[in-house]
């Protein structure tokens, strides 16, 4: 489970941050099914393990924090017995994922009255808690016209138009990166998750900053959703990520070279407010 997760992981088959933690937490999981001779052999291999999973996105403050939780509880816990170590592992990990799943959830609940009936909005990327926000708003008998980008190279945003297609109340329209621009100026407000805010950078998918850059110009107000574990002051350094060329251009690049970053840098005075568990941050 861990390796199959850690492939998962590189090749982005999850795009959602939060999932990405989850997953990842939960995979640790498969090290309580196994034998260990003793306490010391057991810690190491979770600490093994979890480096291995952080390893797999270190751009991901969500997936870092909530592998880090678990591993360093049951390490400074210092159990007496490997089954010991096995069942506060188990606790640690539900805590962790209840916390992030609980995250996302208040965080949507919040961001609903923000996103007026009958809004045009404009979204980037995939991200479960501004489908979650959606749903509950829907719920509610609200309505959107809801313009969703490509998120190229991988088509991230085909996900998300599939998904709010099947939502009762959402008209979504699939529009070209490039072409957010000349969507803008009918859009009520531009609606984002986010993998991370460090101090005063939002993280996020690629093609973010000049959405949020965008969007200033006409003045459309830029919310981002998400837990508020994902804004991170001190203690992680955000490494973005290049992925490879391939998923730009599968034939070689013959004089050429072909970069393909994974996120951007926004600043957040680009940003009219930011949603969480912990309510609503204006800018």
């Amino acid at each position: 489970m861990i390796d199959e997760t850690v492939e998962e992981i590189q090749e982005m088959q999850t795009h959602s941050s939060s999932v990405v933690a989850v997953n990842a937490t939960r995979a640790l999981e498969e090290l309580t099914e196994r034998e260990f001779a003793t306490v010391d052999e057991y810690v190491r291999a979770l600490e093994r393990n979890g480096s291995v999973l952080r390893r797999a996105n270190p751009s991901h403050a969500s997936l870092q924090n909530a592998v880090r939780d678990v591993v360093e509880d049951v390490a400074e816990a210092d159990p007496d017995s490997v089954d010991e170590a096995k069942e506060l592992t188990r606790d640690r990990i539900d805590a962790v994922v209840s916390r992030v799943e609980s995250g996302k959830r208040l965080a949507a609940e919040n961001a609903v009255d923000l996103l007026e009936d009958g809004a045009t909005l404009l979204t980037h990327d995939y991200s479960s808690t501004v489908i979650e926000a959606l749903e509950l708003a829907t719920d509610a008998g609200k309505t959107f016209d809801v313009y969703v980008t490509e998120a190229r190279p991988r088509y991230i945003g085909r996900k998300t138009a599939r998904t709010l297609a099947d939502l009762e109340g959402v008209d979504p329209t699939l529009i070209t990166d490039s072409a957010h621009g000349h969507y803008l100026a009918e859009c009520d407000r531009v609606l984002v998750g986010m993998d991370c805010i460090v101090e005063d950078t939002l993280y996020n998918r690629v093609g973010t900053f000049p959405i949020a850059a965008s969007a200033a110009q006409v003045d459309v107000p830029v919310t981002v959703v998400g837990s508020a574990s994902k804004i991170v002051s001190e203690g992680f350094v955000f490494e973005t990520e290049f992925r490879s060329g391939t998923e730009v251009m599968p034939e070689p690049a013959e004089g050429f070279d072909v970069e393909n970053p994974a996120y951007d840098a926004t600043p957040v005075d680009l940003l009219e407010s930011v949603v969480t568990d912990e309510g609503r941050q204006r800018f």
